[in-house]
């Protein structure tokens, strides 16, 4: 919006200093301070309120030890963290861009669906909050949008560097009169994503359909929106179950949605691109103000979040920063990589699956459950062994830090 009214301005008058909102990087670093600052400012206004409102913390008596302190600890904070992005997102990045529409969608939606689960338990009383069939049609609801813009839409599309038409030379006239040839990049609509460690590491979801007719680009339209379906939900549920002790799902989000912003832009940037030897997503560049908005967001909300946390983010928090993660994901391409980057949402969910699986096959077998974890998710596996809440989350966020990292180096590693 800002980033749009500077350039209508700049047509007419001459403002000093308009041309940087032309660059990722100035709209990016206003995009961080401005959340960091609105989520440290707001956040303790919002907590306030949420006091006055009695909008507190159920309990459940789980013999940990602090447990009983986080008492009436206000929830849905979740709304800190939405409204610190929302606002330096429409504010500085380019409303007209696709990705940007999408990442705006996902955030709105995955908020609202968390919005109402903490209603319910809160104002309704109801422990369960929002019946899981409701979520899960919410989940599948944004994923078929996300699937079918994916597919579909004409601004959705990838450079194929392997094509020798993926590129075409224009004559460009500048406003002197003279003229110069440029070579312009051409987009094709795909399903190609990334495989990690493989050197020509591009995989195209419509090879898994054994027609190239109109039945097989809907066949492959349907086993996107699949696709895109597994993804947000297990990702959104993830941090779900992660959001259990003070800060671990805020730090670890944060670190995750850095690598995110940092492939974003490398994807966007064709020398980049061509140099990694990755995919080429024209306007994908401008996620990276999206994500840096989001982490200056975590952050601020962080400062709250802490140990011993003053609010805590609910699933108005959790499920949308999931949700986000998972969107985009998607939006770059990249989604076969989340197993190692959101690795340690990967192990909380599987401690769950294991935990649950186990104790109902024992009780089968034997008249009673047993447990091979002392509790799940995972971190409240450490904490019934005693290990402090400050160091779970601090050694937890280390190990984030080690999956960023090899993340990253998969760029190379082929």
């Amino acid at each position: 919006m800002l980033k749009a009214l500077i350039e209508y301005l700049g047509r007419f008058i001459d403002i000093p200093g308009a041309g940087m909102f032309g660059y990722l990087s100035f709209r990016s670093a206003g995009a961080i301070i401005l959340a960091l600052i609105l989520g440290m400012i707001f956040g303790g206004k919002v907590i306030k309120w949420l006091k006055r409102q009695q909008i507190g913390e159920t309990i459940r008596e789980l013999g940990l030890e602090g447990q009983s302190e986080k008492k009436g600890t206000p929830t849905m904070g979740g709304i800190i963290i939405l409204g610190s992005v929302l606002i330096p997102v429409l504010l500085l990045c380019d409303l007209h861009n696709i990705y940007v529409q999408l990442m705006i969608i996902s955030t709105v939606w995955l908020g609202l669906l968390g919005f109402a689960d903490d209603y319910i338990k809160v104002f309704r009383k109801h422990k369960e909050g929002l019946q899981g069939k409701f979520k899960i049609v919410g989940q599948v609801g944004l994923g078929i949008i996300v699937g079918t813009v994916m597919c579909f839409s004409q601004q959705v599309v990838v450079v194929d560097k392997n094509n020798p038409e993926s590129t075409r030379t224009e004559v460009v006239v500048a406003d002197d009169g003279t003229e110069s040839v440029q070579t312009v990049a051409v987009g094709e609509r795909t399903t190609k994503t990334t495989i990690p460690f493989v050197k020509n590491n591009e995989f195209d979801y419509h090879w898994l359909v054994p027609s190239d007719s109109k039945a097989g680009d809907v066949a492959t339209w349907v086993l996107y929106i699949l696709v895109a379906i597994f993804i947000i939900t297990a990702v959104s549920n993830s941090a779900n179950l992660t959001d259990g002790i003070d800060g671990l799902a805020t730090g670890v989000s944060a670190i995750i949605i850095v690598v995110l912003g940092v492939l974003a832009y490398l994807s966007g940037h064709s020398i980049y691109a061509d140099y990694l030897n990755i995919m080429y997503i024209p306007g994908s560049g401008e996620l990276t103000v999206f994500a840096a908005a989001m982490v200056g967001a975590l952050i601020g909300f962080l400062w709250y979040n802490c140990h011993p946390a003053q609010v805590f983010m609910g699933d108005t928090g959790s499920l949308a920063i999931g949700g986000i993660i998972a969107v985009f994901a998607l939006l770059i391409r990249k989604e076969l990589l989340l197993p190692i980057l959101c690795g340690i949402f990967v192990v909380e969910s599987f401690s769950v699956i294991i935990q649950v699986g186990y104790f109902k096959r024992t009780k089968k077998k034997y008249g009673e459950g047993r447990r091979i974890f002392l509790m799940t998710p995972i971190h409240h596996h450490y904490q019934k062994r005693g290990f402090p809440e400050t160091k779970i989350v601090v050694r937890f966020w280390i190990i984030q830090i080690l999956l960023a990292a090899f993340t990253l180096a998969t760029l190379k590693i082929r």
